[in-house]
């Protein structure tokens, strides 16, 4: 799966991904750090990319489709995250991604 990490992210939890066999990307590779939600978005879906994020604002379907991606994933992480809790979650992530496709969906993982 080709996979975009956003700068809340960036390359803490791309190991974790490239070792289950992803094609794993960060904002800052492609230089859109800072970039408008927006623009990430249309970035993701032209690359054909899931984007994973902490950013609620994807969690705004209406603003965000879903089913114009390759699929969005919001990570919760309790307010005071460590990096092993962010590291759990996208191991989470993995395992419900061995259940069902993610294409053109919204999970909060």
């Amino acid at each position: 799966m080709k996979i975009k990490l956003d700068e809340n992210i960036g390359s803490r939890g791309r190991e974790v991904l490239r070792a289950a066999g992803h094609d794993v990307a960060t904002v800052y590779d492609q230089r859109l750090g800072g970039a408008a939600d927006k623009a990430l978005f249309r970035a993701c879906a032209e690359e054909h990319r899931v984007l994973i994020t902490l950013d609620h604002d994807f969690c705004h379907v209406l603003r965000f489709p879903p089913e114009q991606s390759a699929g969005i994933v919001v990570l919760e992480l309790p307010s005071r995250a460590t990096r092993d809790a962010l590291l759990n979650r996208l191991r989470e992530f993995l395992k419900l991604l061995e259940t069902r496709p993610l294409k053109n969906e919204l999970w909060i993982v």
